[in-house]
C-alpha cells in the first residue's frame, strides 16, 4: 500500500492535526469533534458527521453559514454515540440542536442514540435524514450521498435567518425527497486502515450506482465513452426528477481529476439541454468524496427562488464557495 500516511492506526488523528493547522478558525475537542472556535451564541446549531474518507465532507463545512460540528468516524465507520453527544453538547445554546444524518445503519442508530441522551439532559435535539442515491429502487433503503452538502447548506442558511429547530427541521423534511443523486466509479478506494481495495473491478469495467464507502456499484458494465456514461446516469435521474428547472451537483470522488470532472459538465449540460431541462446554477468540484476512488456521482434538485438563494447565501467554508 502506497498511502501518504505514518500508522494507518494514526489516520484519523493525524488528518484532524492538519485540519487544525490549515483551518486555524476550528478546533477538535473531544479528540474527534470538529467545531467552530467562534461558537454561535444564539439560533439553532446543526450538527453532522460520519466516518472519515469523504472529505471535505464534513468537518469542511464547520463553518459560517453551515455546520456547528461535525463529528468524525474512523475511515468509513460511524462516529459513536458519546462523540456526537459531545458534539451536541458543545454546540447547543439552548434554541436547540439539528442532527443531520446519511441514512447509512450505523450512522442514523448511533446519531439517535445521541439524541436519545442529549434529550436525556434537557437538550432540544431534533434528526433529519438523506436519502438520495436514486441507485437503490427502495427508497427507504437509499443512502445519503452528495446531497447531503446541500442539506447542510440550507439548514445553514434557516439558521442563519433565525428559524426555530421544529421550522428548520420541517422545511429540510420538505426538500428531501426531491434531492436525487447517482454516481459511477472507474476504479475502486484504497482503504488506508485495511490495505485493501473497496472493491475488484477488471481494467475496462465500470461500476454504476456506487456508494461512498468503498461499496461496489449495483450494476457493473464495460467502459464507455462519457456522454454514454452520463446519459445512462441521467435517464436513471430523470425518471423521479420532473422539474425543468433544476439546481446541478457534479461531485468528484475523491481521484477524478478536475479536467475529468469539467468533462464530465460539458456533457451533463448537453444531456439536460437535450431533454429542454435548464440548470440555474452548477456546483462542479470534490463535496463528498469516497478517499481516492476515481468516478463522479450527479445531485438534482429542483429549482426555487428560495432554495438558490439560501445556496449562493455567503459561508466561510472554501470548499462550498466552487
Amino acid at each position: 500500500m502506497k498511502k501518504l500516511i505514518k500508522d494507518k492506526q494514526q489516520f484519523l488523528n493525524d488528518m484532524l492535526e492538519g485540519i487544525k493547522i490549515a483551518h486555524p478558525e476550528l478546533e477538535v475537542i473531544n479528540d474527534t469533534v470538529v467545531v467552530k472556535k467562534d461558537k454561535k451564541t444564539t439560533g439553532v446549531a446543526l450538527v453532522s458527521g460520519g466516518g472519515s474518507g469523504h472529505e471535505p465532507a464534513h468537518a469542511g463545512y464547520v463553518a459560517q453559514g453551515m455546520l456547528d460540528a461535525a463529528v468524525c468516524g474512523e475511515v468509513f465507520t460511524s462516529p459513536t454515540p458519546d462523540k456526537i453527544l459531545e458534539a451536541i453538547k458543545a454546540v447547543d445554546n439552548g434554541e436547540g440542536v439539528l442532527l443531520i444524518v446519511k441514512n447509512y445503519a450505523g450512522d442514523v442508530m448511533n446519531f439517535e442514540m445521541a439524541q436519545e441522551m442529549a434529550e436525556m439532559e434537557g437538550i432540544n435535539a431534533a434528526m433529519v435524514v438523506v436519502k438520495d442515491d436514486v441507485a437503490v429502487s427502495d427508497i427507504e433503503q437509499r443512502r445519503g450521498v452528495a446531497g447531503t452538502v446541500f442539506v447542510h447548506k440550507f439548514a445553514g442558511f434557516l439558521a442563519d435567518k433565525g428559524l426555530s429547530l421544529t421550522e428548520i427541521q420541517s422545511k429540510v423534511e420538505e426538500i428531501l425527497p426531491t434531492i436525487k443523486s447517482i454516481g459511477m466509479a472507474l476504479t475502486p478506494p484504497m482503504v488506508p486502515t485495511t490495505g485493501k481495495y473497496g472493491f475488484d473491478i477488471d481494467e475496462n469495467d465500470i461500476e454504476i450506482g456506487i456508494g461512498i464507502h468503498g461499496e461496489k456499484g449495483l450494476q457493473r458494465q464495460q467502459m464507455e465513452p462519457i456522454d454514454q456514461i452520463v446519459t445512462r446516469l441521467g435517464d436513471t435521474l430523470l425518471q423521479e426528477v420532473n422539474s425543468k428547472e433544476i439546481l446541478v451537483m457534479v461531485n468528484g470522488m475523491g481521484g477524478t481529476p478536475l479536467s475529468e470532472l469539467t468533462i464530465a459538465t460539458s456533457y451533463i449540460k448537453q444531456y439536460f439541454d437535450a431533454h429542454d431541462i435548464t440548470v440555474k446554477h452548477w456546483y462542479v468540484g470534490d463535496f463528498m468524496t469516497s478517499l481516492d476512488m476515481q468516478g463522479f456521482s450527479i445531485t438534482v434538485i429542483p429549482y426555487s427562488e428560495i432554495l438558490l438563494k439560501a445556496l449562493l447565501a455567503p459561508t466561510t467554508s472554501r470548499y462550498f464557495n466552487i
